[in-house]
């Protein structure tokens, strides 16, 4: 095999293992979250693993970073290819409430999880998930800010605000869904999220209606 080769498939396992940990840190937690643990979900050796990650913190911190680049992919990427206002707001809403869902992963929200998990922790873990959060609420109120620019939302409106009731309905959504086992917190997050908009919009038509 050339070095390229060797190159790709280290990459492909590289990617494997990473998506894997996400999945496990949903479920049992990121703090649960061990090589041991991933080697044996993959059927890899534990020493294949920790040429890649030393430290369990390590680990952390690189399954923070995949699940930021599945949420990119699967959430914000196609969010943003919509028209910039109103109607890329409530893609963005529609996008993250079908990642749930469609149930990606196993529990849920790696992000919620996470940030409930290490909101009373020092560290690098809980620094890297502080600026995802403040990345993530940024990227809502300068969408909102977008669409009152573009006077599809009537002035006056806080981006602020509609950033964090944004936020809300997506965690609500998430985690009264596990709890109770069924998709209605997730179509109540739609409506909240659709009335909202519509409420605050110049033109109620700017975004289709949700059907229920």
């Amino acid at each position: 095999m050339t070095r390229d080769g060797r190159l790709a498939r280290g990459d492909r396992t590289r990617a494997a293992v990473l998506d894997t940990a996400v999945a496990l840190a949903t479920r049992d937690g990121l703090d649960g979250l061990s090589l041991a643990q991933v080697a044996d979900e993959l059927r890899l050796s534990k020493s294949a693993l920790f040429a890649h990650w030393r430290r369990k913190e390590d680990l952390q911190l690189a399954t923070i970073e995949r699940a930021r680049e599945q949420w990119l992919e699967r959430v914000i990427g196609p969010a943003l290819r919509e028209p910039r206002g109103v109607r890329r707001l409530w893609a963005l809403h529609r996008r993250r409430i079908a990642f749930y869902a469609d149930s990606v992963l196993p529990g849920g929200c790696f992000f919620a999880n996470a940030e409930f998990e290490f909101n009373a922790r020092e560290g690098p873990v809980k620094e890297r998930l502080a600026e995802i959060l403040a990345d993530w609420l940024g990227l809502l109120e300068r969408l909102a800010r977008e669409a009152i620019e573009a006077g599809e939302l009537v002035p006056g409106t806080d981006p602020a605000l509609l950033a964090y009731e944004s936020e809300a309905l997506g965690l609500a959504a998430v985690m009264q869904s596990r709890l109770a086992g069924t998709d209605a917190a997730y179509d109540l997050a739609l409506r909240s999220m659709h009335a909202r908009l519509r409420s605050l919009s110049t033109d109620p038509g700017t975004i289709e209606e949700h059907s229920e």
